[in-house]
C-alpha cells in the first residue's frame, strides 16, 4: 500500500470512528436536540387566552369546578374524561354521556359564562372509540381533542379531523410514556395534515429532561395547545408545581417563544400540586397575575383579525390605486403599487397607542402610517386633514422615517438596517403626538396644522399607505390600545 493510500485509509477510519462516537453520545445525552437559545428579553409578548384544565380541580365534581373557575375570572376550560359530573351522582364527564346530560352541561356552562374549548387527555385506542369521541366533541362544540393515541398510523385520525373539522393535539406524559419526547410527537404529526399538532405539557417535558423552550422549538408551527406548568425542579420526576415565575420552567421565555411562533392557542393552566389539590385557587391567581405582568400587549386590540387558523382583512378597506397583499398564515401585509390607503374601517379612534412592525427591503421604500383620518376616504383629500408618520429611510428631515410627514422631523435616526423589522409605538393623545422607533423616542410634539396638513380631527381612522410601483413595505403585529 502506498503512503498516500495509507493516509487516506487512516483518515477515513478516524472520521468513521468519530461519527460512531458522536452517535453514541447523542443517543445517551438525555435524548435532547440542542436548539439555539435566542435572547428573549426584547420580545413583545402577545396576549394569549387563558384556560384552566379541569384536572386542576380533580378533587371536585365538574359542576363544582365550573363554579370555582368562574370565580377566577377565567373564560375557558379544558375538560378531562373521568371527572364526576355532580357530587351527588355517579355519572362521569366523558364521551359516553347522553344527550340529556350534554344539554345539562351546556346549560351549566352558559350559567357560568364559560366555554369548553378542549377535551383530554383521551387515549383513542381504537377506531370505534375515535368516532365516538369526535361525535361527542362536535355535539359539545369542542375545538380541540387532546390525545395520546395507542396506534402509530395517524391516517385514519387525519380523516376524522377533516370530517368533523376538529383538531387533535398530541399530549406528552413523562417517560416512559410513548410521546414523552417532542421529537417523537413531531415524527408522528409530520406525516399528516396540520389539523393534527401538539399539546405541549411543560411540566411533563421538564420531568423528562426536556427544556420547555426547546420542546416548543422542535414543534414550531405545529403547536395547537399547551398545558402550562412551572415546576420547582428540572429533570426530577418527583418535581411539583409552583406558581408561574417561581420555578425552573422559565415562563417568560415560553411565552416569548410562542409569540415568535405566532401561536394562537390557549395557555391552559394545569396545576397539579397534590398539597394544594383541595384549594389551588390562590396559586392559580398568582399564575394569572404573572402571565399578565409579562404580557406586553395586555389591553391591546389586534387590528388584523385571526380566526379558523388564518388572518383576514375583514374590517379593512382600501382606497386608491394599488393594494395590500396578506399572508393569511403569518399575518404579514405587503404593499403593492399606489398611491393608496389601506384603512381600518370598523371604528374611529380618539386617544390611543398604536404599535406595529414594518420592514423595507430597499432604502428608498416609501410608506406611512396615517392617524385619525377624519372620514371615509373618497379622494386624496384625507392627506390634508390627518397626520402621517413617515416610512422613508432615504428621506431628509420632515420626509424621513420617523417624521410627522411634512411637519415635524425625528430627533434622531433610529431605524434599523434595510431588510430588518422595525417597531413603531405611536401615541396620539388630544393634540400631542409621541413616536418611539425601536424603543427610541424620536417625536414629542404638540401637533398643529403645518406643511400639507391644514387641520386635524380629534378622532378618526387608522391607515397604512401603499406608495408607488417601485417599492414595497411589509407590516405585521398591528395593535392598538385606546387611552
Amino acid at each position: 500500500m502506498s503512503e498516500k493510500n495509507f493516509l487516506i485509509r487512516m483518515i477515513s477510519l478516524i472520521i468513521l470512528n468519530s461519527s460512531i462516537l458522536f452517535f453514541i453520545f447523542c443517543s445517551n445525552t438525555n435524548r435532547q436536540v440542542v436548539v439555539d437559545n435566542p435572547d428573549y428579553k426584547d420580545v413583545r409578548i402577545k396576549k394569549f387566552p387563558i384556560a384552566v384544565q379541569c384536572w386542576t380541580f380533580r378533587e371536585y365534581s365538574f359542576f363544582e369546578a365550573l363554579d370555582r373557575i368562574e370565580k377566577l375570572g377565567v373564560k375557558y376550560i379544558q375538560a378531562y374524561p373521568g371527572q364526576i359530573l355532580d357530587k351527588n351522582k355517579s355519572v362521569k364527564f366523558d364521551h359516553n354521556l347522553n344527550s340529556e346530560q350534554i344539554n345539562l352541561i351546556k346549560k351549566k356552562l352558559k350559567e357560568h359564562k364559560l366555554t369548553i374549548y378542549g377535551y383530554g387527555v383521551v387515549n383513542l385506542d381504537n377506531e370505534q372509540d375515535m368516532e365516538k369521541v369526535f361525535r361527542f366533541a362536535r355535539e359539545m362544540n369542542i375545538k380541540i381533542i387532546v390525545a395520546e393515541p395507542g396506534f402509530d398510523d395517524f391516517s385514519r385520525l387525519d380523516e376524522m379531523v377533516e370530517k368533523y373539522n376538529i383538531r387533535v393535539a398530541i399530549h406528552n406524559h413523562p417517560e416512559p410514556s410513548k410521546y414523552s419526547l417532542p421529537q417523537t410527537v413531531l415524527k408522528h404529526i409530520s406525516r399528516v395534515g396540520e389539523g393534527i399538532g401538539a399539546c405541549g405539557d411543560t411540566g411533563h417535558w421538564m420531568r423528562s429532561g426536556v427544556r420547555p423552550v426547546d420542546g416548543l422549538k422542535i414543534l414550531s408551527g405545529r403547536m395547537i395547545d399547551l398545558h402550562l406548568k412551572d415546576l420547582n425542579e428540572f429533570g426530577n420526576k418527583d418535581a411539583y408545581d409552583v406558581p408561574f415565575g417561581q420555578g425552573k420552567a422559565n415562563i417568560h421565555d415560553i411565552l416569548a417563544e410562542l409569540t415568535n411562533q405566532n401561536y394562537h392557542g390557549w395557555l391552559c393552566i394545569e396545576y397539579e400540586n397534590k398539597k394544594e389539590a383541595k384549594n389551588p385557587e390562590a396559586s392559580i391567581r398568582k399564575c394569572i397575575e404573572y402571565i399578565k405582568s409579562i404580557t406586553y400587549y395586555e389591553g391591546y386590540e389586534e387590528l388584523l383579525k385571526y380566526s379558523n387558523g388564518r388572518y383576514s382583512k375583514h374590517g379593512w378597506n382600501h382606497y386608491g390605486p394599488g393594494y395590500f397583499e396578506l399572508d393569511e398564515k403569518n399575518g404579514i401585509l405587503k404593499s403593492h403599487k399606489g398611491m393608496g390607503l389601506f384603512w381600518y374601517s370598523r371604528k374611529k379612534f380618539k386617544d390611543f397607542v398604536l404599535e406595529l412592525d414594518f420592514k423595507c427591503l430597499a432604502k428608498n421604500a416609501n410608506s406611512g402610517v396615517f392617524l385619525r383620518v377624519p372620514g371615509l376616504p373618497v379622494s386624496d383629500d384625507y392627506i390634508y386633514h390627518s397626520f402621517e408618520i413617515q416610512i422613508y429611510d432615504a428621506g431628509d428631515g420632515i420626509h424621513k422615517t420617523g417624521a410627522v410627514y411634512d411637519a415635524e422631523p425625528p430627533s434622531e435616526d433610529a431605524f434599523k438596517n434595510t431588510g430588518e423589522w422595525n417597531h413603531y409605538k405611536i401615541t396620539f393623545k388630544g393634540s400631542h403626538i409621541d413616536v418611539e422607533l425601536n424603543d427610541v423616542k424620536i417625536i414629542d410634539w404638540e401637533a398643529e396644522p403645518r406643511g400639507k396638513v391644514k387641520d386635524f380631527s380629534l378622532s378618526g381612522y387608522i391607515g397604512l399607505q401603499n406608495h408607488d410601483v417601485h417599492t414595497s413595505v411589509w407590516f405585521r403585529n398591528i395593535f392598538i390600545k385606546e387611552i
